[in-house]
């Protein structure tokens, strides 16, 4: 089985200390048990002991320091085992995978650095058991990086202080490093340098949220900085910033990955002991139906999110195809994530609410991490940059194998310049959609080939191309195909039944019907536009002995795993 059972973790991992790090976090969650995780929840309790945990256990410093800074022979930015823990610490509930996320934004900046002396601090203070903030967003600008309104000012020969506030930054009241962007007063320069929560003119404002995490607004009121607390200028520090956000946003999906399973074992849990109307809530068809979608999207969930790794492992400066496959790990992963608690919540119904049940803070969580690290619309707009190169300009390049070796994946901290998106190729999507022939999937390559002769036969004006809402809905179906691709490359590595893998194409094509419907509605579409839209809408091939063999599956779930109070 594909899905985190933790009563039975079975991942591959290559040395001891990794798989020892899983474990031990597992056991962690277990014996506090889901009763403390609840109250801390409700009473909004920070998570110290988790912290603590991490601290004595040095797991930040083995799975977040870079080899070359490590202070040990275990650490190393390996992707591999990152998502491991990531899909762990989501299954026990966003607060505790949050101060994982936001430690990992504020080591971005560091580690993609030149400044010795930082990146020795970092690794030094990771082997304390500090957490880490970065301050990006502001309270009236967002993520509008650009209108940046922290500055820093020169006072003297390699002196400064700063002044400015930033807003919604996690771990601001806690992180020994909070890398802090601005630009330098009198200038267009912008830069990255390093402030402290602990310093006389570092000013916690507030929590800006109202749950366990601290999600801060701090102020720096003429903040001293050296030469020394600089980590980059310029357009150095611009891509610090870009570059630090692709390597975090992929966390995302992964924290809606683990909620969503452990929400798919409470939920099937719940419903096949319950009966209704005097049938099982199980032997409903409205019901098998909900549980069945939730667990195909589940599936390609995990499976296009492990692929992606892959290339994010794999890359170089002549290979950034991972630059539009991680944005959907962040944005197309997280909303299916999404639909998959909808469609369980609709299952439990009531069930969903009750304040002892894991459910009733995924039904929360769940709708944040479509909104962080960019929204849904900034991140589609986004890959759209690569949709023709995409299409229609193929290159070729080595296969790119399973990669869960062990690697130090330092390439993420050397991505270069941020600018060039559009011309990054991609290899022919036809390999893997030629992988596997089932009826669906056959329907759902029917309804490739129509998006593609409509972009070339009723191309979009230049008007069109303004109109933020029409090109959000062709992103939406353009996503689709390489949200197909690649889980089907990830399904070649897992051996996944035929019946599954056409059960996941039911889904695509309904999805890319859904899309379609949606498109045909905008105002900014034309006539020859619309007619094309109208031929992408098919029916998914139905067939009820391959329903009820994916059925089969979802309902073993029942009684697998529950977590002890």
């Amino acid at each position: 089985m594909i899905l985190l059972n933790p009563n039975d973790y079975k991942r591959e991992y290559p040395d001891a200390l990794s798989e020892e790090i899983m474990l031990k976090t597992i056991a962690f969650f277990e014996e506090k048990g889901l009763a403390k995780i609840k109250n801390d929840d409700h009473e909004r309790v920070w998570y110290q002991d988790f912290i603590d945990f991490l601290a004595e256990n040095k797991i930040f410093a083995h799975l977040l320091t870079p080899k070359a800074d490590a202070l040990d022979d275990d650490s190393r930015w390996d992707m591999w085992r990152i998502q491991g823990f990531n899909e762990i610490i989501g299954f026990y509930g966003l607060p505790y995978w949050y101060v994982w996320q936001v430690s990992i934004l504020g080591l971005g900046p560091i580690w993609m650095s030149k400044n010795k002396e930082m990146r020795k601090k970092a690794a030094e203070l990771l082997q304390k058991g500090s957490v880490f903030a970065f301050g990006l967003s502001e309270k009236e600008h967002g993520a509008d990086v650009y209108s940046t309104s922290m500055s820093l000012k020169k006072v003297g020969e390699g002196k400064y202080v700063a002044n400015g506030s930033k807003y919604y930054i996690g771990n601001a009241n806690a992180a020994d490093m909070v890398s802090t962007f601005g630009k330098i007063e009198g200038t267009k320069d912008y830069v990255f340098f390093v402030a402290n929560y602990n310093d006389k003119n570092y000013d916690l404002v507030k929590n800006t949220v109202n749950s366990q995490n601290y999600v801060g607004e701090y102020r720096l009121v003429d903040y001293p900085i050296s030469e020394n607390d600089i980590l980059e200028k310029g357009n150095e520090a611009w891509d610090a910033a870009l570059n630090t956000v692709n390597v975090g946003k992929y966390n995302l999906g992964w924290a809606s990955i683990g909620m969503c399973t452990h929400a798919l074992y409470e939920a099937i849990n719940h419903a096949s002991n319950r009966e209704l109307y005097g049938m099982h809530v199980t032997d409903f068809p409205h019901v098998k139906r909900m549980f069945v979608d939730a667990y195909t999207k589940l599936t390609a969930m995990k499976l296009y999110a492990m692929r992606t790794a892959d290339y994010m492992r794999s890359a170089s400066a002549n290979d950034r195809r991972y630059l539009l496959y991680d944005p959907l790990v962040k944005m197309k992963v997280t909303l299916e994530g999404e639909d998959v608690v909808n469609l369980l919540w609709d299952v439990i119904a009531a069930k969903g609410f009750e304040k002892d049940t894991f459910f009733e803070m995924v039904t929360r969580d769940i709708r944040a991490l479509p909104k962080l690290e960019g929204t849904v619309h900034v991140n589609v707009a986004l890959v759209i940059k690569f949709m023709r190169n995409f299409l229609f300009n193929p290159a070729e390049y080595p296969e790119i194998p399973k990669r869960n070796d062990i690697n130090d994946d330092t390439y993420l901290f050397n991505q270069g310049p941020t600018h060039g998106l559009s011309k990054i190729q991609f290899h022919d999507y036809h390999l893997a959609y030629n992988l596997f022939s089932t009826p669906n999937i056959e329907l759902f390559k029917q309804q490739i080939d129509i998006f593609k002769a409509m972009l070339v036969k009723a191309p979009t004006n230049e008007s069109q191309q303004k109109d933020i809402d029409l090109m959000l809905n062709v992103g939406q179906l353009f996503t689709l195909i390489v949200y197909g691709q690649l889980i089907l490359e990830e399904a070649k590595f897992q051996n996944l039944s035929i019946d599954l893998i056409d059960q996941i194409f039911d889904f695509m094509v309904r999805d890319f019907s859904k899309y379609a419907i949606e498109l045909y509605g905008r105002q900014g579409l034309n006539p020859e536009q619309a007619e094309w839209v109208s031929k992408l809408i098919k029916k998914a091939d139905i067939n009820l002995k391959r329903f009820e063999t994916i059925w089969n599956e979802v309902y073993q779930l029942n009684g697998l795993y529950t977590m002890k109070e």
